[in-house]
């Protein structure tokens, strides 16, 4: 098994100003893959600039030749099948194929509400859970079937057609991302790999240690759910989203070669760092991240 580096680049930065730069950059540091989030705006960022997922990957295959690309992560919040397969299959055909699809429940902030009418309701955590447990089925039919007739509870979809498909057969990969028991099971039957940020309620108060011994126990809950299903839990990609866990891998390139040692221990074959942004949640030293890009796996021998 072997361990790849990622990097996150946020939909902060114009495109011509300094966006297509850090993608271009990504590329040039030689990481496997560069995702962005999928959201209309996040947390500390809402008041500043925040741009598209699916026109900034669209941009970012124009300018980039070999590096993989993809949402980390799209969610039903307010996304629909019908419509985020078309503009997938687009993505693939204009990258040639470099498109992976993170995808999750989603959560409660502005992706929740944005599109709610006065005085509605955000989804409840299950309301969540079932519109994905209806959502990554339909997506995966829409990917892989040149038309998709279908009516759900949720969605519906009427001779939806999506020819010529995708470049990557059958479809391109899903890394699906989930925590609880019934994301577990939509990843071992739909995800080509699963993806988590660790326990949440660690990040302020837990430890490094806290936050090893309950991602095994996610670990453990992902390889019940394969085994539920009749597949084979090492044919999953297992990728790790830094920056929500008690450690700070990006504090210096030791930090970092520890905390990749660790996880990769645990099974993970990707580990993904973000791109630093000054003044932020994800302010870090730009020459610790270049050289992590550059040597970090060697460092660890892998």
């Amino acid at each position: 098994m072997s361990l790849r580096l990622s990097t996150v680049i946020l939909p902060v930065d114009r495109w011509h100003a300094a966006s297509r730069a850090k993608w271009q950059r990504a590329e040039e540091l030689g990481f496997h893959a560069a995702y962005t989030y999928d959201h209309l705006s996040w947390r500390s960022f809402r008041d500043g600039p925040w741009f598209g997922a699916v026109p900034t990957l669209t941009a970012a295959a124009t300018a980039t030749t070999r590096l993989r690309l993809g949402t980390l992560v799209t969610s039903p919040n307010f996304r629909h099948p019908v419509t985020l397969a078309k503009d997938l299959i687009t993505l693939d055909d204009v990258s040639d194929g470099r498109i992976t699809l993170g995808i999750g429940a989603g959560g409660n902030g502005f992706d929740a509400t944005t599109l709610r009418r006065s005085g509605e309701e955000p989804w409840t955590p299950r309301e969540r859970a079932d519109h994905f447990d209806e959502f990554v089925p339909l997506l995966d039919r829409l990917l892989r079937e040149p038309s998709v007739t279908y009516e759900g509870t949720f969605y519906a979809a009427n001779e939806a057609r999506n020819v010529p498909g995708c470049v990557q057969r059958p479809r391109l990969p899903f890394a699906v991302a989930a925590t609880g028991p019934r994301g577990m099971k939509l990843a071992a039957r739909y995800g080509q790999a699963w993806v988590t940020t660790g326990d949440p309620k660690l990040y302020e108060t837990g430890t490094p240690e806290q936050s090893v011994a309950a991602i095994r126990k996610q670990i453990a809950k992902l390889d019940a759910a394969c085994e539920a299903v009749g597949r084979d839990a090492s044919e999953l990609d297992r990728i790790l989203l830094t920056g929500f866990t008690p450690d700070r891998p990006l504090q210096s390139f030791d930090a970092f070669v520890d905390f990749a040692g660790t996880h990769f221990e645990l099974g993970f074959t990707e580990i993904v760092v973000h791109a630093p942004i000054p003044d932020s949640d994800f302010a870090a030293d730009e020459k610790v991240y270049e050289r992590i890009a550059t040597e970090g796996l060697a460092q660890l021998g892998r």
